[in-house]
């Protein structure tokens, strides 16, 4: 890995794939010129999760501060939004800042603006959740679907959402975007990337390792809460081993559609970062 100079004075952004390693290249800039360590990834703010969503282990988190980090209860809503509030509180402590992970949304936020969107009512929430991806896919006009992943269910249905509730598309609002937190100019911004088979090689060995670790004790603590609809239990992996946990699937089949479901998650979070982090430094992996 080649890094360029890295400014011990700035915040440091690290976005990637999953399992590329960003954890690890955070806990080393911080043991080299100190920092807090912020979490980026939308999946590991959730306190059910530890081992599944490759959460920094407690060593780890022994060896240096670490911030949003299973702080968030599991069928908590929890946002883009509220991710940013949470670290612009960050961004003015006493501490620096290494964010890192993987979870696109946040990073633009932080770096291009956010619209102050209204809350979404519980209502509106509730019927966006009876209804199939094509009718909220339908529904969406053709400036926000141009925008979004139409594919990614949680995208479209928050697109849908913004619309019912304020009657004003999601395109809309990002157009009133106001001025970012934290712009490019004012820190060391990072993206990872590799080749694919160097990437679906440590994807399956990280998921043997979780297996090692524990996560079908998690699964098991899980299962008597466990609702496919919220969103930390649509995290890589748990509903492929909540499966197996439940007799439906064997643990080879659920580490083979967990290891095809990762695979296609990475390759949706490349292509975010081709299209969004052009003016970010590359750094390529082995």
């Amino acid at each position: 890995m080649n890094l360029p100079d890295i400014n011990p004075d700035l915040p440091v952004l690290i976005a990637g794939p999953t399992a590329s390693g960003k954890s690890a290249l955070a806990l080393e800039i911080a043991a080299r010129q100190g920092g807090i360590i912020v979490n980026a990834d939308a999946s590991q703010v959730y306190d059910c999760w530890r081992v599944i969503t490759a959460r920094p282990s407690a060593e780890e988190e022994a060896q240096t501060p670490h911030a949003l980090y299973g702080h968030v209860p599991y069928d908590a809503d929890y946002s883009a939004g509220h991710w940013l509030r949470e670290v612009l509180e960050l961004l003015n402590g006493p501490e620096r800042v290494i964010i890192t992970g993987g979870t696109g949304l946040y990073f633009t936020a932080l770096t291009e603006g956010m619209a102050d969107i209204p809350a979404t009512p519980a209502a509106v929430r509730a019927e966006g959740d009876s209804l199939p991806l094509e009718a909220l896919q339908a529904e969406l006009d053709p400036d926000t679907a141009s925008r979004i992943d139409l594919q990614n269910r949680a995208r479209v249905q928050r697109a849908w959402e913004v619309l019912k509730a304020t009657g004003r598309p999601l395109a809309s609002w990002q157009d009133d975007t106001p001025a970012p937190a934290l712009p490019l100019s004012g820190c060391t911004a990072l993206v990872l990337n590799s080749e694919k088979p160097w990437l679906e090689a440590r994807i399956r060995k990280r998921f043997g390792q979780m297996l090692d670790q524990g996560a079908m004790d998690e699964i098991g603590a899980m299962q008597n809460r466990y609702d496919p609809a919220l969103p930390s239990c649509k995290a890589i992996g748990v509903p492929e081993l909540m499966a197996c946990a439940q007799g439906r699937i064997t643990l080879a089949e659920a580490e083979e559609r967990a290891a095809i479901a990762t695979r296609r998650f990475a390759k949706r979070q490349r292509s975010w970062f081709r299209a969004r982090m052009k003016n970010w430094q590359q750094v390529t992996l082995a």
